[in-house]
């Protein structure tokens, strides 16, 4: 294998899409001798973006590993997409690294994405980068951009490099900043040195005293220490400047990647945590090869003929062919039969994964996304932080083109919720819909054409449709007499309910008050089978009713035509009589709903709630010139929110919600709605 984990480098590259990191990627490869030749987006012949989905969009859709080594250095990269539909699958990648590099484009301006990416760097105290991408473009702005980043994202961004020559040369900050031979485009070579030498010694009082009492050169070596802690503790954000397209600045990136980001044992631990809820409890692994076996799933992948593909980050421990490992509290282990190197689409088996490294393992039909691999039950109940994915919010309903295609559909669905943490499957039973979620259109889109190229799947699609459901206001009492006579044994039945109306929530309640045997005791069950069958299909509008109790008070029955089928159908009609009584009403889902978004947007963004029929439960700021306001919405006036929000704030809010309560409808919408339902009632 030839690497220890003290040469391994682990880097997540990240930003908004369209910034270059498929690019760049390509670039750190072909300067490395990992490929012969750079790849390009519009051939589709990038080592990451081998997906025909993402060579049709030529974007990123799911994040690609590519480890390789490079100067006695083994390098792990991850490439990320950008897209903000997609990004719970950058967030579900980022615990497998120690740094994280954001990639921005030196034409573009610092996007919602890009902040929320870094905030969550910030949070998980992983090691943090900026890389400006396109330095050379005609419509490039560095100079503008890197006061933008130190504005946006704090003082301790520094540069490590500046753009030189129109963007066609870098001049080295760090390495060899005096005497460098390139002039920079702006600022100055010795004045950036200074600043981030100024900014690494304050964590060193030995090396501060040498330098400012002193007058001492601080040599790069003298530096790496302070400067590892500087990036663990966020003191200090590097600034590079590159261009993918011509190579300008990568030779400088990949000696940045080696000599200056942390190996594994540098970086700040992951945040393992033992137990569950408030009882679980910080715990520490050791980059120790010796030691228990560490390791966590940060990706799943499933090929229709590889079968499922792990993607596992070694935290502790040595992973060998042929172990026998735990899945998380498994009491039974599993065998790895192979460990593999993932260099895009294409693997090469290794003979160790080491702690700090990234391999593949494939077929082990027992993985899932965000397992903990151990060889000892010591470390049982073992798991990371939980990362706060975005919620799935834009639903469609899915249901197969051919009949019989049923079981395929959920197969193909559950390997999808495999892959990907933020698709969501719900099953309405009340409506026999089946839901897909996800994160905007543009991922539901990219979920369904996989269904149909990758598993051959079929699907007919529609809007979902809204859970509405029926009660009643007051009590009252219905009545049915069954009786039907055919020529040899007929049918009897006779009861006598009332129905009463409960608080919201509580369901539904059956009460046998039948006294004197007016009602037989084997036929009070089919009774209640007829009364949920109303439940089920209404009696107003044709949706479930809810909050009721039904009390059978009495009825009567004849020694040779009572059946169940008599019972049922008069406790059917009994229950229908009686609903129509105690004036029924239609109940939508009320949504608490959390919006996030630029401060500036807030007044739109409220205003538009207010012809939503929203009550606006208030608003309050958030760092980075945000604001969030919560309100109460109807669901359907909020089904389609997405491209509202969108529209309202420039693509830079989000949102969340979930069911708070439900409430009448109003009466035009409750005429609305129970119109069909007469109309069928009347023609049937």
């Amino acid at each position: 294998m030839g690497y220890t984990t003290h040469s391994i480098r682990n880097v997540a590259l990240v930003g908004h899409a369209g910034a270059g990191k498929t690019l760049l990627l390509e670039a750190l490869l072909l300067q490395s001798g990992a490929i012969r030749s750079k790849g390009s987006l519009q051939r589709g012949t990038t080592v990451s973006d081998f997906d025909t989905q993402e060579k049709r969009l030529q974007h990123s859709l799911d994040t690609t590993v590519c480890s390789f080594d490079s100067g006695g250095t083994h390098f792990n990269i991850l490439d990320t997409p950008g897209y903000p539909d997609f990004f719970g699958r950058t967030l579900s990648v980022l615990e497998a690294v120690e740094a994280v590099a954001i990639v921005i484009s030196a034409s573009g301006s610092i996007d919602s994405t890009t902040t929320r990416l870094m905030d969550f760097a910030r949070e998980r105290e992983l090691c943090r980068l900026v890389i400006v991408n396109k330095i050379d473009t005609r419509d490039a702005k560095p100079a503008e951009l890197l006061e933008k980043i130190r504005e946006t994202f704090g003082s301790e961004c520094l540069p490590l490099n500046l753009p030189a020559a129109g963007g066609s040369q870098v001049a080295d900050c760090f390495f060899q900043a005096r005497g460098s031979a390139a002039a920079a485009d702006f600022s100055s070579v010795e004045a950036a040195h200074t600043h981030i030498v100024d900014q690494v010694i304050e964590l060193d009082e030995k090396l501060m005293a040498l330098y400012l009492e002193q007058g001492e050169e601080i040599s790069p070596e003298q530096l790496h220490d302070p400067f590892e802690q500087a990036l663990r503790e966020g003191h200090l954000v590097p600034v590079c400047f590159v261009s993918a397209e011509t190579g300008t600045g990568v030779p400088e990136l990949l000696r940045v990647f080696q000599r200056l980001l942390p190996n594994p044992t540098e970086g700040n631990a992951p945040p393992f945590l033992k137990g569950e809820g408030d009882a679980a409890e910080r715990v520490s692994v050791a980059q120790d090869p010796d030691k228990h076996v560490i390791a966590h799933v940060f990706k799943m992948s499933v090929d229709p003929y590889v079968g499922k593909l792990g993607l596992l980050r070694v935290h502790q421990g040595t992973i060998r062919p042929g172990a026998q490992l735990f899945v998380a509290d498994a009491r039974k282990p599993v065998k790895i039969a192979h460990l593999l190197r993932v260099l895009g689409k294409d693997t090469a088996e290794i003979p160790a994964a080491i702690p700090g490294d990234i391999c593949a393992v494939a077929k082990v039909e027992e993985l899932h996304l965000d397992a903990v691999l151990h060889d000892s039950h010591d470390e049982d109940q073992y798991h990371l932080k939980p990362v706060a994915f975005p919620p799935p919010m834009l639903g469609i309903a899915i249901e197969p083109e051919r009949r019989g295609d049923e079981q395929r559909l959920a197969d193909t669905l559950h390997k999808l919720t495999t892959e990907d943490p933020c698709v969501r499957i719900e099953h309405h039973a009340s409506l026999n819909e089946t839901v897909l979620y996800g994160t905007g259109e543009l991922h539901l889109r990219v979920v369904l054409e996989r269904m149909h190229e990758r598993y051959g799947v079929h699907v007919k699609t529609h809007p979902p449709s809204i859970p509405y459901r029926e009660t009643i206001t007051r009590s009252a009492e219905g009545h049915c007499r069954h009786k039907k006579q055919t020529g040899g044994a007929g049918q009897f039945g006779e009861v006598l309910l009332r129905v009463e109306a409960l608080e919201r929530g509580s369901g539904f309640e059956f009460v046998d008050a039948v006294v004197g045997g007016a009602i037989p005791g084997q036929f009070i069950p089919a009774v209640e089978k007829g009364i949920r069958q109303v439940l089920t299909e209404g009696a107003l509008a044709g949706f479930p009713i809810q909050d009721i109790r039904v009390t059978v008070l009495d009825g009567k029955h004849h020694p040779v035509d009572s059946k169940e089928v008599a019972f049922v159908s008069a406790g059917r009609k009994a229950f229908l009589d009686a609903v129509q009584k105690a004036s029924p009403i239609v109940l939508e889902p009320i949504m608490r709903m959390e919006i996030t978004a630029p401060d500036d947007s807030i007044g739109d963004i409220t205003g538009d709630l207010a012809t939503k029929r929203a009550r606006i439960n208030g608003n309050h700021a958030l760092p980075g010139r945000r604001a969030a306001v919560t309100a109460l919405v109807p669901l359907a006036e909020v089904s389609e929110y997405q491209s509202r929000l969108k529209a309202l704030t420039g693509g830079q809010g989000t949102y969340s919600m979930e069911l708070s309560h439900y409430d009448p409808v109003p009466v035009r919408k409750q005429q609305e709605l129970s119109q069909p339902w007469r109309q069928r009632e009347v023609s049937g």
